[in-house]
């Protein structure tokens, strides 16, 4: 048996030792916390969220967020993305879907295009939905 090899002493992957550090640093950091504390407490019990990123990804982590039941005061109340056609194509098959259509309460004030634009979509959401790129694709430039 190879001493240094990990896996042949605690039969564990990285894989699993990270995902168990990351789980109970996570139960940690919750239970440190008092409920009120871990809770959102702003005043209101509306949350806004923000979409920064309006592909594919972007789309669907919204409707995610917005039909999401244990949490059902939610609206989307922003969006971002470097480019108008994304965003306008996102905020399109949002406006279309009817399990959200309520909670939609995105503007043409409240829409925002190029590559500061975030900084707009963040300054009005309790919560960010941050779903860009790695890299900007080749043809932005």
């Amino acid at each position: 048996m190879n001493l240094l090899d990990n896996n042949a002493l605690s039969g564990s992957s990285r894989r699993d030792f990270m995902k168990g550090s990351v789980l109970a640093a996570g139960g940690l950091l919750l239970n440190g916390l008092p409920f009120e504390a871990s809770a959102y407490t702003k005043g209101s019990d509306m949350l806004k969220v923000a979409l920064v990123g309006c592909g594919g990804r972007g789309t669907g982590a919204a409707v995610q967020a917005l039909k999401n039941t244990g949490f059902p005061n939610v609206q989307l109340v922003a969006m971002a993305d470097a480019f108008r056609d994304r965003l306008d194509e996102s905020f399109k098959n949002l406006s279309e879907n009817a399990e959200i259509k309520g909670k939609l309460k995105v503007t043409e004030k409240t829409k925002f295009a190029g590559f500061d634009a975030y900084k707009n979509a963040i300054a009005l959401a309790d919560v960010v939905i941050l779903a860009t790129p790695l890299r900007l694709p080749a043809h932005s430039f």
